[in-house]
């Protein structure tokens, strides 16, 4: 079966053809500046080099088109027609309380997409805009949505209900939900694997971080906590998310600066986070790395700050699961920044995690970076949502 996996956002599409049985990814790439001047589409086939071409895309429908047309292209594509595509995945943001598992796209699934709109308003129009143009072009294709929220739903009450009025939660559902579902779900499963064990014998924290950043505690193969909350805002210091605050911040700087309320959560969500603690560097922890070793303080202590968030959560988790058994780390920083991770390790070896430092210095690859004996197996698992939305994708489509 060859799945299009599709993750949409609100002026770009990213995607990849997969083939479910070898699980080799055939082609993916990159529409930018949908709806916008200067937009464009990236496609890299298997074992190609990337190829831009700068197209007119002023909408997703349009975008969508022109991945088909990359795709089924004589010289560059790896299919004769879109008949070849079986199936196609989404990537949907945010599910709420209404979705727990992947599921099948139907009108009435769609409906339920929306009424979710107001808890991402950011993510799921756009996630539904990528729904309705692949509906457009491919009606007879089956689709399925898989949701970042998903994996979360298993936590317990005492660990997604916030200290406000119960009415906050029965009238609205402002709870936590989390997000990197996909990515947690995936990285546990596929720790517990290269150990030889079963994830349900586990107890598992999942460390992603990338831009945005998200830890979770996975017993026995459920997540039971995780750092992100009603939105991808809370939590751990990322690129450019604030992370966790006092929410009295809010209204505090909204006075001061003569801004709004919603003006401060845009700071918190685009200006803070790394790239803000080191005072508009960068929010690129590679950038922050390299600035760090040649003596900028303001870049050390953005990496310091949120090292010592990280190792917060893991102590947290273990708290929260009365123990762990494995730490794996994934994403662009977990999987590729050893000075990241070695500035988290000073936070955790209490734990008996016993990182080897030759090991740390190995960047990308599924590794052990535990000394043989350690009392928690530390390591680096890299992710892959798109081929779990693949794999998701298929068990539906089949089932």
């Amino acid at each position: 079966m060859k799945v299009l996996v599709i993750n949409c956002g609100s002026s770009s599409l990213k995607y990849q053809l997969i083939d479910s049985e070898s699980e080799e990814v055939l082609a993916k790439g990159l529409c930018e500046r949908i709806g916008i001047d200067g937009s464009a589409i990236t496609h890299q086939p298997a074992g190609g080099e990337k190829i831009k071409t700068e197209v007119d895309m002023p909408n997703h429908t349009s975008a969508v088109q022109f991945v088909i047309e990359k795709l089924t292209d004589k010289e560059v594509g790896v299919i004769s027609s879109l008949e070849e595509i079986d199936a196609i995945g989404h990537r949907i943001v945010h599910g709420g309380e209404k979705f727990a598992g992947s599921v099948i796209i139907t009108d009435e699934v769609i409906k339920a997409i929306e009424e979710c709109n107001d808890l991402a308003p950011l993510h799921n129009p756009a996630n539904l805009i990528g729904i309705n143009s692949c509906k457009e072009i491919m009606p007879k294709v089956p689709m399925v949505g898989v949701f970042d929220t998903a994996f979360h739903q298993t936590m317990p009450k005492k660990a997604y209900l916030y200290g406000l009025p119960l009415s906050c939660y029965e009238k609205y559902k402002v709870r936590r939900y989390g997000f990197h579902g996909t990515s947690h779900d995936f990285v546990s499963k596929r720790a517990a694997e290269i150990l030889g064990k079963d994830r349900k014998d586990l107890k598992i924290i999942v460390c992603h971080l990338g831009n945005g950043a998200s830890v979770s505690a996975v017993k026995y193969g459920e997540s039971v906590d995780t750092s992100m909350g009603l939105t991808p805002l809370e939590g751990l210091i990322m690129g450019t998310r604030s992370g966790d605050l006092d929410p009295a911040i809010i209204t505090f700087l909204a006075e001061k600066e003569g801004i709004s309320a919603q003006e401060v959560i845009n700071i918190c969500n685009k200006q803070s986070g790394v790239l803000g603690l080191s005072d508009g560097l960068s929010s690129d922890f590679r950038d922050l790395a390299l600035a760090a070793a040649d003596g900028n303080e303001t870049a050390e202590t953005a990496l310091e700050t949120y090292a010592y968030r990280v190792g917060k959560y893991i102590g947290a988790y273990a708290a929260a699961m009365n123990g762990v058994d494995v730490i794996a780390f994934t994403a662009g920083a977990g999987e590729n920044n050893a000075e990241v991770r070695a500035l988290i390790g000073q936070y955790i070896g209490f734990l008996g995690t016993n990182i080897d430092p030759e090991k740390n210095k190995i960047r990308g690859e599924e590794v052990i970076l535990s000394d043989e004996g350690a009392k928690v197996v530390t390591m680096i698992v890299p992710t892959n949502e798109e081929l779990a939305i693949a794999r998701e994708t298929v068990r539906l489509v089949e089932g």
